[in-house]
Protein backbone atom coordinates (compact mmCIF):
# COMPACT_ATOMS: atom_id res chain seq x y z
CA UNK A 1 0.00 0.00 0.00
CA UNK A 2 1.31 3.93 -0.95
CA UNK A 3 1.83 6.02 2.18
CA UNK A 4 -0.23 8.45 2.61
CA UNK A 5 1.90 12.11 3.28
CA UNK A 6 0.96 15.23 4.73
CA UNK A 7 0.61 16.22 0.65
CA UNK A 8 -2.19 13.77 -0.04
CA UNK A 9 -4.13 15.23 3.17
CA UNK A 10 -3.59 19.28 1.91
CA UNK A 11 -4.58 18.04 -1.91
CA UNK A 12 -7.83 16.57 -0.18
CA UNK A 13 -8.32 19.10 1.95
CA UNK A 14 -7.67 21.78 -0.50
CA UNK A 15 -4.88 24.05 1.79
CA UNK A 16 -1.29 24.30 1.92
CA UNK A 17 1.14 22.06 3.51
CA UNK A 18 2.10 24.29 6.06
CA UNK A 19 -1.70 24.61 7.02
CA UNK A 20 -2.07 20.36 8.01
CA UNK A 21 0.93 20.77 9.82
CA UNK A 22 -0.32 23.77 12.10
CA UNK A 23 -3.14 21.89 12.48
CA UNK A 24 -1.39 18.88 13.47
CA UNK A 25 0.54 20.27 15.90
CA UNK A 26 -2.31 21.90 17.32
CA UNK A 27 -1.65 25.10 16.58
CA UNK A 28 -5.14 26.76 15.59
CA UNK A 29 -4.82 30.44 16.31
CA UNK A 30 -5.80 31.34 12.69
CA UNK A 31 -7.31 28.77 11.09
CA UNK A 32 -10.98 28.16 10.62
CA UNK A 33 -13.53 26.21 11.75
CA UNK A 34 -14.45 24.68 7.97
CA UNK A 35 -10.89 24.76 7.32
CA UNK A 36 -10.22 22.28 10.40
CA UNK A 37 -13.30 19.99 9.71
CA UNK A 38 -11.77 19.87 6.06
CA UNK A 39 -8.39 18.72 7.33
CA UNK A 40 -10.02 16.14 10.13
CA UNK A 41 -11.96 14.53 7.20
CA UNK A 42 -8.73 14.13 4.93
CA UNK A 43 -6.99 12.60 7.71
CA UNK A 44 -9.85 10.18 8.00
CA UNK A 45 -10.79 9.46 4.32
CA UNK A 46 -6.88 8.98 3.45
CA UNK A 47 -5.98 7.07 6.69
CA UNK A 48 -2.82 9.19 7.41
CA UNK A 49 -0.76 8.65 10.24
CA UNK A 50 1.80 11.20 11.40
CA UNK A 51 5.17 9.62 10.81
CA UNK A 52 6.43 10.76 14.04
CA UNK A 53 9.72 9.53 13.82
CA UNK A 54 10.35 12.30 10.79
CA UNK A 55 8.51 15.01 13.29
CA UNK A 56 10.72 14.09 16.13
CA UNK A 57 13.51 14.68 13.73
CA UNK A 58 12.52 17.90 12.47
CA UNK A 59 11.69 19.37 16.18
CA UNK A 60 14.53 17.85 17.94
CA UNK A 61 12.11 16.07 20.33
CA UNK A 62 10.35 12.68 20.69
CA UNK A 63 8.28 14.54 23.50
CA UNK A 64 8.78 11.44 25.06
CA UNK A 65 10.31 10.49 28.54
CA UNK A 66 11.23 7.34 29.82
CA UNK A 67 10.32 6.33 33.27
CA UNK A 68 12.91 3.57 34.92
CA UNK A 69 11.01 1.80 38.12
CA UNK A 70 12.90 -0.42 40.68
CA UNK A 71 10.14 -3.33 40.72
CA UNK A 72 6.69 -2.36 39.66
CA UNK A 73 5.13 -4.86 41.74
CA UNK A 74 5.13 -2.60 44.23
CA UNK A 75 2.41 -0.55 45.01
CA UNK A 76 3.85 2.46 45.53
CA UNK A 77 5.29 2.02 42.08
CA UNK A 78 1.91 1.56 40.46
CA UNK A 79 0.23 5.03 41.49
CA UNK A 80 3.58 6.86 41.38
CA UNK A 81 3.75 6.12 37.68
CA UNK A 82 0.12 6.90 37.25
CA UNK A 83 0.89 9.77 38.32
CA UNK A 84 3.43 10.60 36.35
CA UNK A 85 1.29 9.32 33.12
CA UNK A 86 -0.74 11.82 33.86
CA UNK A 87 0.85 15.00 34.36
CA UNK A 88 2.60 14.20 31.14
CA UNK A 89 -0.46 13.48 29.18
CA UNK A 90 -1.54 17.06 29.81
CA UNK A 91 1.79 18.52 28.44
CA UNK A 92 1.28 16.37 26.00
CA UNK A 93 4.32 13.94 26.75
CA UNK A 94 4.18 9.91 26.36
CA UNK A 95 6.03 8.12 28.69
CA UNK A 96 7.58 4.53 28.14
CA UNK A 97 7.69 2.51 31.53
CA UNK A 98 10.95 -0.07 31.89
CA UNK A 99 10.99 -2.33 34.82
CA UNK A 100 14.55 -2.75 36.07
CA UNK A 101 13.84 -5.68 39.05
CA UNK A 102 16.32 -4.15 41.21
CA UNK A 103 18.69 -5.09 39.20
CA UNK A 104 22.21 -2.86 37.82
CA UNK A 105 22.38 -4.55 34.65
CA UNK A 106 18.42 -4.44 33.48
CA UNK A 107 19.08 -0.65 34.62
CA UNK A 108 22.10 0.33 32.61
CA UNK A 109 20.20 -1.61 29.37
CA UNK A 110 16.94 0.35 30.00
CA UNK A 111 18.78 3.82 30.40
CA UNK A 112 20.94 3.21 27.27
CA UNK A 113 18.06 1.63 25.44
CA UNK A 114 16.24 5.00 25.83
CA UNK A 115 18.82 7.42 25.24
CA UNK A 116 19.06 5.47 22.00
CA UNK A 117 15.53 5.96 21.51
CA UNK A 118 15.95 9.94 22.08
CA UNK A 119 13.45 10.20 24.99
CA UNK A 120 13.57 13.76 26.17
CA UNK A 121 14.50 12.66 29.71
CA UNK A 122 14.53 10.23 32.05
CA UNK A 123 12.74 9.52 35.69
CA UNK A 124 14.68 6.26 37.51
CA UNK A 125 13.77 4.77 40.09
CA UNK A 126 17.71 3.95 40.79
CA UNK A 127 19.46 1.07 41.71
CA UNK A 128 22.29 2.78 42.92
CA UNK A 129 24.58 0.14 41.02
CA UNK A 130 25.27 2.46 37.01
CA UNK A 131 27.25 5.61 38.95
CA UNK A 132 29.16 5.72 35.39
CA UNK A 133 26.22 6.38 33.64
CA UNK A 134 24.52 8.23 36.34
CA UNK A 135 27.72 10.31 35.89
CA UNK A 136 28.11 10.57 32.19
CA UNK A 137 23.87 11.88 31.94
CA UNK A 138 25.31 14.70 34.04
CA UNK A 139 28.38 15.34 31.85
CA UNK A 140 26.16 15.34 29.15
CA UNK A 141 23.48 17.70 30.50
CA UNK A 142 20.55 15.04 30.12
CA UNK A 143 17.52 16.02 31.80
CA UNK A 144 17.04 13.27 34.79
CA UNK A 145 15.48 13.49 38.00
CA UNK A 146 15.90 10.43 40.30
CA UNK A 147 12.49 9.28 42.21
CA UNK A 148 11.60 7.61 45.31
CA UNK A 149 15.78 7.34 45.84
CA UNK A 150 19.21 9.36 45.87
CA UNK A 151 22.57 7.96 45.54
CA UNK A 152 25.30 9.07 47.37
CA UNK A 153 27.18 11.52 45.79
CA UNK A 154 25.73 11.64 42.33
CA UNK A 155 24.26 15.15 41.87
CA UNK A 156 20.94 14.64 40.36
CA UNK A 157 17.78 15.99 41.71
CA UNK A 158 15.53 13.70 43.63
CA UNK A 159 12.01 13.05 44.89
CA UNK A 160 11.25 11.03 47.58
CA UNK A 161 9.71 10.55 51.19
CA UNK A 162 10.84 11.40 54.81
CA UNK A 163 11.44 8.06 55.18
CA UNK A 164 12.81 8.22 58.65
CA UNK A 165 9.62 10.32 59.81
CA UNK A 166 7.16 7.53 58.12
CA UNK A 167 9.36 4.87 60.27
CA UNK A 168 9.89 6.85 63.50
CA UNK A 169 5.71 7.65 63.17
CA UNK A 170 5.09 4.01 63.65
CA UNK A 171 7.19 3.19 66.54
CA UNK A 172 5.74 6.22 68.27
CA UNK A 173 1.92 4.71 67.85
CA UNK A 174 3.40 1.23 68.79
CA UNK A 175 5.37 3.05 71.67
CA UNK A 176 1.89 5.05 73.21
CA UNK A 177 0.07 1.88 73.06
CA UNK A 178 2.28 0.25 75.54
CA UNK A 179 4.39 -1.67 73.03
CA UNK A 180 8.31 -2.05 73.79
CA UNK A 181 9.64 -5.25 72.07
CA UNK A 182 9.07 -3.99 68.41
CA UNK A 183 10.83 -5.28 65.38
CA UNK A 184 11.00 -4.48 62.26
CA UNK A 185 11.36 -6.13 58.61
CA UNK A 186 12.38 -4.64 55.45
CA UNK A 187 13.09 -6.46 51.94
CA UNK A 188 16.92 -6.62 51.02
CA UNK A 189 19.39 -3.60 51.65
CA UNK A 190 22.10 -5.47 49.79
CA UNK A 191 22.18 -2.47 47.45
CA UNK A 192 21.92 0.19 49.90
CA UNK A 193 18.46 1.41 48.76
CA UNK A 194 17.91 4.53 50.14
CA UNK A 195 14.15 4.11 51.64
CA UNK A 196 14.97 0.91 53.12
CA UNK A 197 18.28 2.12 54.80
CA UNK A 198 16.56 5.46 56.14
CA UNK A 199 13.40 3.87 57.38
CA UNK A 200 15.91 1.45 59.82
CA UNK A 201 17.33 4.62 60.88
CA UNK A 202 14.23 6.03 61.27
CA UNK A 203 13.08 3.01 63.50
CA UNK A 204 16.39 3.35 65.57
CA UNK A 205 16.20 6.73 66.45
CA UNK A 206 12.37 6.40 67.69
CA UNK A 207 13.69 3.48 69.68
CA UNK A 208 16.36 5.01 71.21
CA UNK A 209 14.60 8.25 71.86
CA UNK A 210 12.32 6.45 74.42
CA UNK A 211 14.83 4.81 75.67
CA UNK A 212 14.34 0.99 75.07
CA UNK A 213 16.82 -0.85 73.51
CA UNK A 214 17.80 -1.15 70.34
CA UNK A 215 17.85 -4.97 69.92
CA UNK A 216 19.60 -5.92 66.51
CA UNK A 217 17.60 -9.12 66.34
CA UNK A 218 14.82 -7.78 66.10
CA UNK A 219 16.29 -5.66 62.51
CA UNK A 220 15.84 -7.81 59.49
CA UNK A 221 16.09 -7.61 55.55
CA UNK A 222 15.32 -10.23 53.43
CA UNK A 223 14.32 -10.90 49.86
CA UNK A 224 10.11 -11.27 49.66
CA UNK A 225 10.73 -14.89 49.08
CA UNK A 226 12.50 -15.50 51.98
CA UNK A 227 10.65 -13.21 54.22
CA UNK A 228 8.44 -16.39 55.86
CA UNK A 229 11.55 -18.02 57.09
CA UNK A 230 12.89 -14.59 58.51
CA UNK A 231 9.95 -14.19 60.59
CA UNK A 232 9.59 -17.67 62.22
CA UNK A 233 13.21 -16.91 63.58
CA UNK A 234 12.24 -13.57 64.79
CA UNK A 235 9.29 -14.78 66.32
CA UNK A 236 11.19 -17.71 67.71
CA UNK A 237 13.59 -15.80 69.75
CA UNK A 238 13.49 -16.26 73.60
CA UNK A 239 11.67 -12.97 74.01
CA UNK A 240 10.15 -12.24 70.58
CA UNK A 241 8.82 -8.91 69.37
CA UNK A 242 5.16 -8.09 70.44
CA UNK A 243 4.82 -5.70 67.43
CA UNK A 244 6.56 -5.51 63.64
CA UNK A 245 6.50 -2.73 60.85
CA UNK A 246 6.82 -4.00 57.90
CA UNK A 247 9.01 -1.80 55.59
CA UNK A 248 7.17 -2.01 52.74
CA UNK A 249 3.86 -3.31 51.35
CA UNK A 250 5.13 -6.73 49.91
CA UNK A 251 6.98 -7.27 53.17
CA UNK A 252 3.46 -6.55 54.72
CA UNK A 253 2.24 -9.04 52.37
CA UNK A 254 4.62 -11.55 53.49
CA UNK A 255 3.64 -10.63 56.90
CA UNK A 256 -0.64 -11.42 56.51
CA UNK A 257 0.58 -14.84 55.14
CA UNK A 258 2.53 -16.19 57.40
CA UNK A 259 -0.47 -14.23 60.33
CA UNK A 260 -2.74 -16.30 59.00
CA UNK A 261 -0.93 -19.87 58.15
CA UNK A 262 -0.26 -19.76 62.22
CA UNK A 263 -3.63 -18.28 62.86
CA UNK A 264 -2.26 -15.85 64.64
CA UNK A 265 -4.40 -12.78 65.92
CA UNK A 266 -4.02 -9.69 65.38
CA UNK A 267 -3.57 -7.05 67.79
CA UNK A 268 -3.70 -9.67 70.45
CA UNK A 269 -0.77 -11.93 70.05
CA UNK A 270 1.04 -9.72 67.52
CA UNK A 271 0.76 -6.24 66.13
CA UNK A 272 1.33 -4.93 62.97
CA UNK A 273 1.96 -1.78 61.41
CA UNK A 274 3.04 -1.09 57.34
CA UNK A 275 4.65 1.56 55.29
CA UNK A 276 2.73 2.14 52.42
CA UNK A 277 -1.14 2.69 52.51
CA UNK A 278 -2.52 -0.54 50.02
CA UNK A 279 -6.05 -1.00 48.68
CA UNK A 280 -6.07 -3.74 51.01
CA UNK A 281 -5.42 -2.58 54.40
CA UNK A 282 -8.66 -0.77 55.23
CA UNK A 283 -10.74 -3.70 54.60
CA UNK A 284 -8.70 -6.51 55.73
CA UNK A 285 -9.60 -7.99 59.18
CA UNK A 286 -8.81 -6.41 61.33
CA UNK A 287 -8.11 -3.38 59.19
CA UNK A 288 -4.51 -2.60 59.25
CA UNK A 289 -2.17 0.94 60.37
CA UNK A 290 -0.41 2.03 57.87
CA UNK A 291 2.09 4.61 57.05
CA UNK A 292 0.43 6.36 54.24
CA UNK A 293 2.92 7.72 51.24
CA UNK A 294 1.49 10.74 49.24
CA UNK A 295 2.05 8.99 45.90
CA UNK A 296 0.07 11.15 43.50
CA UNK A 297 2.08 14.08 45.08
CA UNK A 298 5.79 11.82 44.19
CA UNK A 299 4.56 11.04 41.11
CA UNK A 300 3.50 14.41 39.94
CA UNK A 301 6.49 16.36 40.77
CA UNK A 302 8.75 14.31 39.89
CA UNK A 303 7.25 14.57 36.39
CA UNK A 304 7.42 18.57 36.44
CA UNK A 305 10.78 18.74 37.99
CA UNK A 306 12.29 16.64 34.63
CA UNK A 307 9.46 18.29 32.31
CA UNK A 308 11.03 21.85 33.42
CA UNK A 309 14.07 20.85 33.05
CA UNK A 310 13.24 19.86 29.00
CA UNK A 311 11.31 22.92 28.58
CA UNK A 312 13.77 25.21 29.49
CA UNK A 313 17.11 23.33 28.51
CA UNK A 314 18.17 24.11 31.88
CA UNK A 315 19.83 21.05 33.65
CA UNK A 316 21.86 22.67 35.73
CA UNK A 317 19.30 23.98 37.69
CA UNK A 318 20.32 23.87 41.90
CA UNK A 319 20.54 20.45 43.16
CA UNK A 320 17.03 19.75 45.53
CA UNK A 321 16.02 16.83 47.16
CA UNK A 322 12.41 17.47 48.25
CA UNK A 323 10.76 15.54 50.77
CA UNK A 324 6.84 14.54 51.28
CA UNK A 325 5.67 14.02 54.90
CA UNK A 326 4.27 10.71 55.43
CA UNK A 327 0.84 9.98 56.96
CA UNK A 328 0.07 7.73 59.48
CA UNK A 329 -3.44 6.24 59.13
CA UNK A 330 -4.46 4.43 62.55
CA UNK A 331 -6.63 1.45 62.02
CA UNK A 332 -7.01 -1.83 64.05
CA UNK A 333 -4.13 -3.85 63.96
CA UNK A 334 -1.96 -2.21 66.82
Amino acid sequence: MKTVTISDVAAQAKVSKSTVSQFLNKRYDYMGDKTKQRIERAIEELGYQPNIVARSLKQKSTRTIGVIVANILHNFTTEVTRAIEDACISADYHTIICNADDDPEKEKHYIEMLRAKQVDGLIIFPTGGNRDLYKKMLKDRYPVIFLDRKVEDISISSVLLDNEMAAGLAIEHFIQKGYQRIGMITTSIMHHITPRLERIKGYEKAIRRHGLPFIEDYVKSAEPTNIQQVLEDLLGLEEPPEAILAGNDLVLIELLKYVKQKNLRIPEELAIIGIDDVSFASFYTPAITTVAQPTFEIGKMGAEALLNKIRTKNTENELFHYRFEPCLMVRDSV
